[in-house]
């Protein structure tokens, strides 16, 4: 059976194990540096699988040894944002846990494809890149496929049509640079521009903007687990079955829609090993000047990092 690693058993991390484990996808080694707590959750885990005919194996602890083989490693260990807290001002805080996180995977699963989830997810996905000096096809933020669920459901909401007839797409940066593409969300095969009133339309694609502020603003401690960890088993399920499945995510850039040398959300193919190319929409001026913009505020932040990282050394 193929071998997923998660780094990070809080509840992003702890549900995608469980999502993965319950449809035995991958037997899924679960990494926290508070060991007890990944041993016991994926124990936890494990006494569950009986009910859903799984047979994979749960392993968890503080040693990165059991990421060792995996075809697929997901990075969620960081600090999760707080009420009022954007994205952003966890760059320094979340930096320092991400080099030593994809130090040891690099170190123990060296041909895995890597999904960064942590925040800031553009910034580090980019920082995750640097650090293991791999193709950038192995490398990718989960970012877009969770903005695009977020706007299906607030589309299906206002359509009063089942979620799963909404077909998403959100670019840009995780964050409030977003871009939810209303030209390129369709509804049975219908853009949802064609359906939504502008002004509603603008109301619909802020509330996809602040979806996970919201969240957080709820629950006062902690963010969203259940909609990113469904996303992101998405992700690997579409990677380890080499199923060629379109989904926004942030990745680098080497020339596609006029941008290099950015991580930044657009559509890409996933399959065997990563993401396999760039989907290029015909994108309206309008609409490449945000992308563009977009990709400039988070180059900004990209060399912010390549500067603490000359700073931090070895």
């Amino acid at each position: 059976m193929r071998k997923v690693a998660i780094v990070g058993a809080g509840q992003v991390g702890s549900t995608t194990a469980m999502r993965l484990a319950e449809r035995g996808m991958a037997d899924v080694a679960l990494i926290d540096i508070y060991g007890e707590l990944a041993r016991g959750k994926a124990l936890d885990i494990s006494h569950s699988l009986p009910l859903t005919g799984s047979s994979a194996d749960v392993v968890g602890g503080s040693d990165y040894g059991l990421a060792a083989g995996s075809d697929v490693a997901v990075i969620t260990a960081g600090f999760p944002r707080g009420p009022g807290m954007s994205r952003s001002d966890l760059l320094a805080k979340n930096a320092a846990v991400v080099r030593e996180v994809v130090e040891a995977v690099k170190e123990e699963a060296p041909d895995c494809a890597l999904i960064m989830v942590t925040n800031p997810l553009d910034e580090m996905s980019y920082l995750a890149w640097r650090i293991t000096g791999w193709d950038r096809h192995r490398v990718m933020g989960m970012a877009g496929l969770l903005d695009g669920s977020r706007l299906a459901y607030f589309a299906a909401s206002e359509l009063e049509v089942p979620p799963g007839k909404v077909l998403p797409m959100v670019l840009g940066s995780h964050g409030d640079a977003m871009l939810p593409m209303a030209r390129f969300t369709s509804v049975d095969g219908v853009p949802l521009s064609e359906l939504v009133a502008m002004e509603r339309l603008r109301e619909l694609e802020e509330r996809t903007r602040d979806g996970g502020a919201e969240i957080v603003a709820l629950l006062k401690t902690g963010s969203a687990y259940y909609a990113p960890s469904a996303c992101v088993a998405r992700m690997v399920h579409a990677i380890l079955a080499d199923e060629g499945y379109q989904v926004a995510a942030s990745v680098y850039l080497q020339g596609e829609y006029g941008l290099r040398g950015v991580f930044v959300g657009v559509p890409v193919i996933l399959g065997h090993g990563g993401w396999k190319e760039v989907v290029e929409l015909d994108l309206l001026p309008a609409e490449r000047e945000g992308l563009t913009a977009c990709a400039g505020m988070i180059k900004e932040r990209m060399d912010e990092l390549d500067e603490w990282l000359e700073g931090a050394g070895p």
